[in-house]
Formats: C-alpha cells, structure tokens, sequence
C-alpha cells in the first residue's frame, strides 16, 4: 500500500458508505456544535457563581441568576439533542458502511479462483468480515462522533481557560501538555503494529480453541487428554506473553498519564492560594471556583482521545483486513470467451508454482498429458506428488505460470468461468454439505431440477438406505436435531449432486478415502453410474479401484514419471510396479494362531 493510500485510509473507509457518507459529515458538524453546547452551561454557572460572590453574604439581592439558570438549561438541551441527532446520522451511514463492505468483500470473493478458498478456511474469512465491518461500524457510529467532540473541545476548552485568567489558564494547561507527552508513545512507533499482532495472536488462539474442541473425541478415544493440549496452551501461552509485555511497555505511560489527568487540583489549589494572598478577591475567587467546577471536563475529555486513537487503531487494522481480500486478484475473465468443441482434456508443458517467487523447482514441471473424450484416467503418485494440484488447474483453481490446459481443443482461461463450471463436476475427499434438507443439498447441483430428478439422482447415487433412515427423509435437515452423516454418507450425497448436475467432465479426488467398507462398495457403484460415457479424472490411492481406467499417469516430485494401463505399468518394474506390490501387503490380513 502506497503511503499516499496510507494518508487517505480515513477517507476510503467512508467511501463504502457510498451516499451515506454525507451523513457521517453532518454527524461530525452536530458533534461539534453539541461540544460547544455542553460547554456553554459552564460559562452560564460561572455567571451565577460570580453574581452570588458579589452579593455575599445577602444571596437575596443577586441578579439574573434565573436568566443564567435558564439559559445554562436551553444550552444542555441542545446539546443533548445534538447529540442524538449527530449520533443519529452517524449510525445510519455506519450501518450502509458496514453493508456495502459486507457486499464488497463478498461480491469480490465470487470472482476469486477457487483455489484461494483452498489457503483460506470459509470460518477464517467469516472472521475477518464480520468482526472486521462490526469495528468499523463501531467507529464510525460512534467514535467518530466522539473524534469531532474530542477535537472541538479542546479548542473552545483552551480558548475558555484563558479567557477569565490566564495564570490560572496557563497552570491548567500544563497537566494537558504532559497527558499528550505521556499518551503519543502509546499510539505511536511498535505500538502501531501492536493491533495487528494482537488480532493475530487472538486468532491463533481461538483457532486452536476450534480444533481441541472439535478432537476431543479423538484424544478421548486414544487417551491423548494432557498431549492433546500442547498446541492449545502454546497459543494461550503465546497470547498472554504478547499481550503483557505490550501492558507493561504502556505501564509508565498509562500510569503518567492517568496521574497527569487527574493533576489539575495538585498544580490549580496550591497555585489559587498563592495568588489569592491574604487579600480575597471576589473576581479572582470566582475565576477560581470557574477553573475548580470546569477543569474535571479535561479528563473525560483526554480520555475520550485515547479511546478515540486506540478504535481507530482497531478500525484500520479492520480496513486492512477487508481490502487484503479485495487486493486479491479476481479470476480473469476473457473477452471473447470460447466453447469447448469437445470433451477432452490436453496440458501442454504446464508448470505451476502457488508462489511465482519460487526458484527453478516447481510444483508441476513441464506437465503433457491427453484424456481423449469419454475416456477415464487415474493420477497416482506418492502424498504431495501433486495429483491434486493437476487435476485443479483444469477449471482453473488456479491459472498455470507457464503452458497450456485446453478442454476442447480451447484453452480453460479464453473459457467464461460459467461455462468452464457448467462442463466439469467435482468430488472430494472433504465433502461440504451445508447445514439444510438432503434435497436442497443435492438440488444445488442443477439449478431447476424437478423434485423427481433429484430422487433418481439420490438413487443412482446408492442413497436410499440413508433417506429411509433419516426421520423426514429427503426432508431432513443435516445437524439439526442430532441428525448426522458419517463421512462415506455424505461422500455419496455429494455423489448425488455430482449426478444431478451430469456434467460432461468429473473429477474424483479421493472419493472413497473417508468410506468404510460397506460405504466403499456403495460409492463405487454410484461412481459406476456418475462416470457413464464422461471424461473421468481420478485421484487415488487405493489402486484397486483404478485399474480399469484407460489410463495411468504415475506423478512424482511435480512430473509425469510413467503413464500407461494397469497391467503394462506393473510389469515395467517401475514406481507404480512398486506401489501396487505395497498395496497389496497392506490388504493382506494373515491369522496366525499360536499355541497355549
């Protein structure tokens, strides 16, 4: 960010109030005219103290002193209802402000390739526009409005203490010079920083919070209870370091400050004393009494600039957060979009890296491969080979660095990202379904599907079995009521979907991965069906489920090591030759009984 858009932050934060943001300015202006209004009672008391002194001790014969009460009480009503007013349209654009960067920041995520949701979890993103627009709503409905007050105040307040002795004014102003020496350390140089590092400290701590809680029954089970709180408490560990070492870096200060604040009487009652001398000087008492009833005002007042400067802190953090997301590059769309003429699927000398920083290594290195029309094909390879990383390329999770992937003889980027979308189905291991009815959850895969279309869909899918046991059926909400799938019935509800929706192409990463044996053997056959005259790409590990694909590609270390069919890459001794021998002394259970 340059340091022009540094200065101008305040400036865009209130552009997302759109219309809204000429709310805010009236706000600020009510602010300021209700400060000075809550100010001018105070002159109007010094008026009455002053006509009360002069008539001492007959009170009786003091003057005006209702036309004083009266005006100090019109002037606090103006106030107050300045006051509301301001903070009135202040909330209203606060409000707007909070929508349209919820809408911006949303808007903005449906342009971003899909791969970005891989590197950044849908509760983390929740996170950070929900508490980052709940901040800057904050600010702006309300510590804005303080900011104007904060700011006028001081102003009228200095003008008004040397307006009726300007020793005595002067004597005040010293305690204010040193409450800004002792806070400008507190909101300047590492303590900048200090919010940033803080959010991310609380995030790390709540996210270990999230992960405990969601593997207790796994630490429970294996009996891993005090080892399961290691990464939890380094996180609470770590927060708590940070955040004391910051307390005691403000410890002096805050503490000076606070003394400073509150030092008004230490410096004005020895001061009064002294000048007042032997002789009582009723224009002088009452000056005094003026400074003694109005000088309290610049605590409330220098305490409202340190709340003020410590939001702002939390609100640009807040904008940083929201415009990380909005700075993120959105999906390039092309400007003469293509159709595919087929459905087959060709990379010619891909490389990719998910940094383009990275050196000569790459994830994927000069990747050629060819899935004719119809055909299947499976990626195997060792973990982090980067099978996954290939097949997400091809509806553009990410686009290559260098290279070409083409579906239909046209390249996926000169593809519009509806149509790319349209022709490509997906299922993953880590299957999403959103907390709503089983229908709703399979209907999403083909916009206007007939209800009848999604039950045959659920039945090609080996589904019924979960629908007539769930208490409302296709009906029933998923996690409502303690209605829950296991990992294998939720891979075959997605299957569903993916059947429903019959897109020409499917991608099958790790399918079966999270099934037992029953679920296997019932998504295999949903496989069977989802695949019927498709292009298939599959992942897996389980080689026994791939060996009659068309074709293998064996991917070690980002490259194509081998490629053929099952039986002809078996007897080539090669990596795959090794990785089928070790498949199967895993599925190999010998029982060996021995004698008593």
């Amino acid at each position: 960010m340059s340091e022009n858009k540094s200065k101008n932050k305040f400036f865009r934060l209130l552009s997302y109030s759109g219309k809204y943001k000429y709310l805010s300015i009236v706000g600020i202006i009510l602010s300021a005219l209700s400060a000075i209004s809550m100010l001018i009672p105070f002159i109007y008391i010094w008026h009455v103290v002053n006509a009360l002194l002069v008539v001492a001790p007959d009170f009786t014969k003091a003057q005006n002193i209702d036309v004083y009460a009266i005006r100090a009480f019109l002037f606090a009503i103006l106030g107050i209802v300045l006051n509301f007013a301001g903070l009135m349209c202040t909330h209203l654009s606060a409000f707007r402000n909070e929508k349209n960067m919820k809408d911006a920041a949303f808007n903005h995520l449906l342009k971003l390739p899909l791969g970005y949701f891989s590197n950044h979890t849908s509760g983390g993103l929740r996170k950070i526009i929900d508490f980052s627009t709940a901040k800057t709503e904050g600010f702006l409905a309300h510590q804005l409005f303080d900011l104007s007050g904060a700011i006028v105040t001081p102003i009228v307040f200095l003008i008004l203490l040397f307006s009726f002795d300007w020793i005595l004014g002067l004597i005040c102003l010293i305690p204010i010079i040193l409450c800004f020496l002792f806070m400008i350390p507190m909101f300047t140089g590492e303590s900048q920083n200090f919010m940033m590092e803080y959010q991310k400290y609380l995030e790390k701590m709540n996210a270990e919070a999230v992960e405990y809680i969601r593997g207790i029954p796994v630490t429970k089970a294996f009996q891993q209870s005090v080892y399961s709180y290691k990464n939890f408490i380094l996180a609470i560990k770590n927060y708590a370091k940070f955040s004391s070492e910051y307390a005691f870096s403000t410890q002096l200060p805050m503490t000076s400050f606070t003394v400073s604040i509150n030092g008004f009487f230490a410096l004005l009652i020895p001061a009064g004393i002294l000048l007042a001398g032997s002789v009582v000087d009723v224009k002088f008492l009452s000056n005094f009494l003026f400074y003694i009833i109005f000088t309290p005002i610049c605590a409330v007042m220098m305490n409202k600039i340190m709340m003020v400067s410590q939001d702002w802190m939390l609100a640009s953090n807040a904008l940083d957060n929201i415009e990380e997301i909005l700075n993120e590059k959105p999906l390039v769309e092309p400007q003469n979009p293509q159709k595919p003429k087929s459905h087959a699927i060709e990379f010619e000398g891909v490389y990719f890296d998910y940094d383009e920083t990275s050196g000569d290594e790459h994830i994927l290195n000069d990747i050629n491969l060819k899935i004719n029309e119809n055909d299947s094909v499976a990626l195997v390879g060792p973990s982090g080979g980067g099978k996954t990383t290939i097949a997400s390329l091809i509806p553009r999770f990410w686009d290559v660095n260098k290279g070409t992937i083409k579906l239909g003889d046209v390249d996926v980027r000169d593809i519009s990202t509806k149509e790319l979308m349209s022709n490509i189905s997906f299922v993953f291991q880590n299957t999403t379904l959103f907390k709503d009815s089983i229908y709703n959850n399979v209907a999403i895969g083909r916009k206007g599907a007939s209800r009848s279309e999604v039950l045959e869909a659920i039945s090609l899918a080996q589904c019924d079995d979960i629908i007539d046991e769930l208490p409302d059926g296709i009906d029933t909400v998923i996690g409502s009521e303690g209605t829950y799938l296991s990992g294998g019935q939720q891979q075959r509800i997605a299957l569903a979907r993916a059947i429903l929706k019959d897109a020409p192409v499917i991608i099958l990463d790790e399918a079966t991965a999270l099934a037992d044996p029953e679920n296997e053997y019932l998504i295999q056959k949903a496989i069977s069906e989802i695949t019927k005259d498709k292009t298939v790409i599959m992942i897996a590990h389980r080689l026994s489920s791939i060996r009659n694909v068309d074709k293998i590609y064996v991917i070690d270390n980002g490259r194509i090591v081998e490629e053929g069919n099952h039986d002809d890459l078996v007897g080539s001794n090669g990596l795959y030759s090794r990785m089928w021998d070790e498949f199967n002394q895993s599925i190999q259970w010998k029982v060996k009984s021995e004698a008593i």
